[in-house]
């Protein structure tokens, strides 16, 4: 398990590293000058401009750059924003707050009222489960921004039970502002939880050890619990897994869409802007949300499930 964990590691590490560079290299690659952008309409010098370059470290070779940005990460420093001319921790500090508990809440509900829902249809009756597939049908296909136009247009707008826009205050009230952006950033993944939830659930029950359960007469519960639940906890933490990269992806839309002091409201203008320092600091903090999250579902994998701990066990 020591050995699988630290298996796990290390590929999440890599995969920050080669994430860093991709953002970086795309970056680099795509037209425009962060000086130009800085100076903008005013008329400046030649040594001006050769000046800014170097300060910022723009006119260094593509991977001698990458390489300090490396060097200064390690040492626990993020850089210098071109745009806000402000260190790279001032700007996105003040920020996670928003993204983090976005993000929380988000997984929260899909794993509580995806695979919640997933179970009821699973174990309902024909009619009852039908209805719930047709509308996760419809739930998988509708855009996160599409959710949040629909929402903000009838509850906010229309009806006035939440609030448009801004992250709000106290906890209490920041949560009251995030009932909607939630929602709308999970609708689809949640959907799609949902029904592999369901799927999962009704193939498990089909097997020769729960049938044989059923046949012993054991208690309903039990059987539910032990013999389907369980051995189907594998795929659904598996969609869980997968569903991650579509909320921090999904993330971005939602806070622009709501008007919230979160990553994703920065990272837009950053990539505009061409401020490398900015952008590569909040990619690198959303893909590391992803690859803990990650971990702790392949952790639970193996804890759970016999058959994967035994192939862990046997490499």
């Amino acid at each position: 398990m020591i050995r699988f964990t630290l298996l796990r590691l290390g590929e999440g590490i890599l995969t920050l590293l080669v994430s860093s560079l991709l953002v970086f290299a795309a970056l680099f690659l795509s037209p425009g000058d962060p000086i130009a952008i800085l100076v903008g309409n005013r008329t400046v010098s030649a040594e001006t401009i050769a000046s800014l370059r170097a300060q910022y470290h723009l006119d260094e070779p593509f991977f001698v750059r990458w390489i300090a940005w490396l060097g200064d990460l390690l040492s626990g420093n993020l850089g210098r924003s071109i745009t806000y001319r402000d260190e790279v921790w001032n700007l996105i500090q003040p920020r996670l707050g928003t993204t983090g508990l976005l993000l929380a809440l988000a997984l929260l509900a899909i794993v509580v009222v995806g695979v919640g829902l997933g179970i009821v249809a699973a174990m309902s009756g024909r009619r009852l489960s039908d209805v719930m597939l047709a509308l996760t049908s419809v739930g998988v296909a509708v855009p996160s921004f599409v959710a949040a136009t629909l929402l903000i247009t009838m509850l906010a707008v229309g009806l006035g039970w939440f609030p448009t826009f801004g992250p709000g205050e106290s906890l209490g009230d920041r949560l009251y502002h995030l009932v909607l952006p939630v929602v709308a950033l999970t609708i689809s993944s949640g959907s799609y939880v949902t029904r592999v939830t369901r799927a999962a659930l009704r193939e498990e029950a089909q097997r020769d050890p729960v049938q044989t359960a059923i046949g012993r007469g054991l208690p309903r519960g039990r059987i539910v619990r032990h013999h389907i639940v369980r051995n189907a906890l594998t795929p659904i933490a598996t969609v869980v897994a997968v569903t991650l990269t579509s909320l921090v992806v999904g993330s971005i839309v939602i806070e622009k869409a709501f008007a919230l002091d979160g990553l994703g409201s920065l990272l837009p203008e950053a990539v505009l802007r061409k401020d490398f320092a900015v952008v590569q600091a909040i990619t690198l903090l959303l893909i590391t949300f992803v690859v803990i999250v990650s971990l702790i579902v392949d952790i639970i994998q193996v804890s759970v499930d016999p058959r994967i701990r035994a192939k862990v066990v046997s490499r």
